[in-house]
C-alpha cells in the first residue's frame, strides 16, 4: 500500500524572511551611516564657523565700537567660552529643536530658517518637477534613436548645459529675457499678495539654470538605462512573443531602465533645496542659500550653523529616500534567493 506524501513549498517563507532581513539590514546600515554623517557635518560646520575671520562683537557693534563694549558683548553671547563647551551647548539645543538666537537680528533662528526653507522648497520643487520628466523623456528618446543625430544632439547639448556654471547661465538668461527682450522679471521674489501665476512668472528665470544643470545628468542616466534594457533578454523575449513595440517599451523597458534614474533624481532633491546660493543671490530670492550666505558675511554663527545643518538633514533624508526607492523598486530583490547577499 503506497502512501502519498503531501507536497509542500519548502523554502518560500524562509526566502521571504531572508529578503526582509536583508532589506531591513540594508536600510538600517544606511540610517546609521546617515547619523554618523550628520554628526561629522555638525562638527565641520561648527569648526568652519569658528574659523571665519573677524570678531562677532565687532561685526555687530561696528568697527568704531569700544573694545570693552565688544568684549562685553562677546561674553554675553558666549562666544568667548571654550570651543568644546560652545559646541556641546549648540548641538544639544539643536537636537531639542532649539536653533538658538540670531546675533544679527536678536531673534530666534528657527522662524528665519523655516521661511527661507519654504521659499527654497518652492523654487526647488518647481525645478524638480520640470527637469525630471524632461530629462527622462529626453534620455529615453535618445536611447530609442541611438546613433542618430537626435541622440547626439540631446547627449552633447545636455552635457554642455551641465558643465556651464549656474552663475554664467543665470547672467545670460537675465540679459536676454530680462534686459533685452523684457519678457520675464529678473527678480524671483514676487510682490506681496501676488497670485500663483505671478509667483510662477517670477520663478521662471531662476528655475532655468537649475534645469540646465540637471537635465544632462538625468538624461544620460535615463539613456544608459534604456539602452541596457533594450539589449536585455527579457526585451528580446517580449519582442519574439509578438508584443507591440509600445507595450514592450512601457511594460518591460522603462520599468527596468528608469530605476537608477529615479534613485539618482531623488538624491538631487537635496541639492535643489540647499545648493541654491548662486541662483538665489543673483535673482534676489530670500531662500535658504541666500540666508546662509548673508549669515556668513555677518558672522551670524547661529544662523549659519543652523542653516547648513538643516540642509545636511534634508540632503541625508533625500539619500535615504533614494535608497528606500531602490530597495522597493529593484525587481532583483523580489526574485533573489536566500543566499544572504545584500541588496
Amino acid at each position: 500500500m503506497s502512501t502519498v506524501t503531501p507536497t509542500t513549498r519548502i523554502g518560500t517563507p524562509r526566502n521571504g524572511s531572508a529578503k526582509t532581513r536583508r532589506v531591513v539590514r540594508f536600510i538600517g546600515v544606511r540610517v546609521l551611516l546617515a547619523l554618523v554623517t550628520l554628526w561629522l557635518l555638525s562638527m565641520i560646520v561648527f569648526a568652519g564657523g569658528q574659523l571665519l575671520p573677524g570678531d562677532v562683537g565687532r561685526a555687530i557693534l561696528g568697527p568704531l565700537a569700544d573694545a570693552r563694549a565688544v568684549a562685553a558683548l562677546n561674553h554675553q553671547l558666549g562666544v568667548d567660552r571654550p570651543l568644546l563647551t560652545q559646541y556641546s551647548s549648540w548641538i544639544s539645543h539643536f537636537l531639542r529643536g532649539d536653533m538658538g538666537a540670531s546675533y544679527a537680528f536678536r531673534a530666534p533662528v528657527a522662524p528665519f530658517i523655516a521661511g527661507a526653507l519654504w521659499n527654497s522648497a518652492k523654487l526647488g520643487a518647481l525645478a524638480f518637477g520640470v527637469v525630471v520628466p524632461l530629462g527622462i523623456a529626453g534620455g529615453v528618446y535618445a536611447a530609442l534613436h541611438a546613433g542618430r543625430w537626435i541622440d547626439r544632439l540631446i547627449s552633447i547639448g545636455g552635457l554642455t548645459a551641465t558643465v556651464v556654471p549656474e552663475f554664467v547661465s543665470s547672467i545670460v538668461l537675465i540679459l536676454i529675457f530680462g534686459v533685452w527682450l523684457q519678457w520675464l522679471p529678473i527678480e524671483a521674489t514676487a510682490p506681496a499678495g501676488a497670485g500663483i501665476l505671478t509667483q510662477l512668472e517670477h520663478l521662471i528665470l531662476p528655475v532655468l539654470p537649475l534645469v540646465f544643470v540637471f537635465f544632462g545628468y538625468i538624461a544620460r542616466m535615463a539613456r544608459a538605462g534604456t539602452v541596457e534594457a533594450l539589449d536585455a533578454d527579457y526585451t528580446r523575449t517580449a519582442i519574439l512573443k509578438g508584443l507591440p513595440q509600445r507595450v514592450v517599451i512601457l511594460r518591460h523597458v522603462l520599468r527596468n531602465a528608469l530605476l537608477p534614474t529615479i534613485t539618482v533624481a531623488a538624491t538631487q532633491l537635496g541639492y535643489m533645496i540647499g545648493g541654491l546660493v548662486v541662483v538665489e543671490t543673483l535673482f534676489h530670492y530670500q531662500g535658504i542659500g541666500s540666508l546662509i550666505y548673508n549669515a556668513a558675511r555677518a558672522k551670524d554663527f547661529p544662523m549659519l550653523e543652523a542653516g547648513v545643518l538643516t540642509i545636511g538633514v534634508i540632503y541625508t533624508a533625500a539619500n535615504l529616500i533614494a535608497d528606500a526607492l531602490y530597495v522597493v523598486l529593484n525587481p532583483r530583490l523580489r526574485t533573489a534567493d536566500s543566499s544572504g547577499d545584500s541588496p
